[in-house]
């Protein structure tokens, strides 16, 4: 089944009106260009919006809000389960294990608390079986970050083929708890909540906006920021409480998915590459789609700096972080804990793969008509080269060649441009009255 349309998406941020001063950081920031100031004021293009977290990492007033499930949400559930992200792990120090965090999320409520890096070394496992069967020349692209996805989908729309068929982890571990508890308490699996704690905003949207099902096997997601506090004096308590039932069971190698570079290892491929950032994933993609990476087999590209520790929603200082990372990967060790289980056999393919193939949702045309859009093009092309080039954002888009696009899309006018209003744009201001006239 296909995703939703650009028009479907829900975003999982909001302007709060109220704060925004129209400073225009936010459309610096942008990676898909996707905010304008009008009126003073931010406001987001859906249709170019990738869920990234940019723009909330950089506004200085706060004024960009995360739409994030509430625990007032979790009261229409007769079951609750709680499923972190392996970021989590990272952010409370070396010496706080995995599973005091786990046990610890039950004081905030919940009825179980599952460990997601488990899941992430399970399907790995056969992630790893699928690339050696299947690679043909062009890397496969991993589908772990929605961020990634979605700017494939919108600006890279000839690589989602490449995009590889699997769910995300959090989505097969969802799907997993769900049918498990349903078979051992008899619970009806639409009275299960599965709520997945987050780095990210792109995983907020993902949720609402899966790329190819009908709905998400999640049924609510919250930052760690938001529980970061709760969860800190839970702590305290969870280590002075001894619980015969562990909860942890990933070895070093599924915590490490919570940094770049956590994918690559687990799949032990040498021709393999990691790449964390937005202009590094930005720029190793136009790599790929000018056929240069064919020596390398599988891409793990994720939006935020350092992987998911370095996401909108984290509170630690990502380098700490890591380092808190590269310890429990030590304790733990990288041998795969799914090797010593037979849990890989009670999950069949249906559990791992897309239900269909990730289809792009490009940018709309300039027109529908062919000649019109060509047309269109030329005169954008004119209005970009007539404009003077200052990229300082005071017309409420990001840059001079998105205003150009805008004005053609009837979006804006050539006098939102301050050079132009102020007669200040030099010999190009004949050009630009020549425009304006059409």
């Amino acid at each position: 089944m296909p995703g939703p349309t650009a028009k479907d998406i829900h975003h999982a941020l909001r302007i709060d009106e109220s704060r925004c001063n129209g400073c225009v950081e936010c459309t610096k920031a942008c990676p898909a260009k996707a905010i304008r100031v009008r009126g003073g004021v931010a406001r987001v293009l859906p249709e170019r919006c990738i869920d990234c977290g940019e723009c909330f990492r950089v506004c200085p007033r706060r004024a960009i809000i995360p739409v994030t499930t509430t625990y007032m949400d979790l009261t229409r559930f007769k079951y609750k389960v709680v499923l972190p992200s392996p970021a989590l792990y990272s952010q409370f120090g070396p010496n706080t294990m995995p599973e005091d965090i786990l046990q610890a999320l039950l004081l905030l409520g919940f009825d179980y608390a599952y460990d997601k890096a488990y899941t992430c070394e399970l399907v790995f496992s056969d992630v790893k079986k699928f690339i050696e069967e299947n690679y043909s020349g062009d890397p496969f692209i991993s589908p772990v970050c929605p961020a990634v996805t979605r700017l494939i989908q919108l600006m890279f729309p000839d690589l989602t083929d490449l995009i590889l068929p699997f769910r995300a982890p959090r989505e097969i571990a969802a799907k997993a708890i769900k049918s498990d508890v349903h078979k051992r308490l008899g619970i009806e699996e639409s009275e299960i909540g599965v709520i997945h704690i987050t780095p990210c905003l792109a995983k907020l949207a993902a949720m609402a906006n899966p790329p190819t099902e009908e709905k998400s096997f999640l049924d609510g997601a919250v930052g760690i920021s938001e529980v970061y506090g709760s969860l800190l004096g839970a702590l305290k308590d969870s280590k002075a409480e001894k619980r015969d039932q562990p909860l942890h069971r990933s070895s070093g190698t599924g915590i490490n998915f919570g940094r770049s570079g956590g994918e690559v290892a687990a799949l032990g491929i040498e021709a393999s590459l990691a790449v964390s950032g937005v202009k590094e994933t930005f720029n190793i993609l136009k790599a790929v789609e000018r056929g240069k990476l064919r020596d390398i087999k599988y891409l793990e590209c994720q939006i935020c700096p350092g992987g998911c520790i370095g996401g909108p929603l984290t509170v630690q200082n990502r380098y700490i972080a890591s380092n808190t990372i590269s310890s429990l990967v030590k304790l733990f060790g990288r041998k795969l804990k799914v090797e010593e289980m037979t849990d890989l056999e009670e999950y069949d393919r249906n559990y791992f793969r897309l239900a269909s193939k990730i289809r792009p949702q490009a940018i709309p045309a300039l027109d529908t008509d062919t000649s019109i859009a060509i047309g269109k093009m030329r005169l954008r092309e004119q209005i970009s080269r007539a404009l003077p080039g200052k990229n300082c954002g005071a017309c409420g888009a990001p840059d001079c060649k998105t205003l150009a696009d805008d004005i053609v899309r009837g979006l804006a006018s050539i006098e939102d441009c301050i050079f132009v209003k102020s007669g200040l744009a030099g010999g190009r201001i004949a050009e630009l009255k020549g425009i304006r006239k059409r």
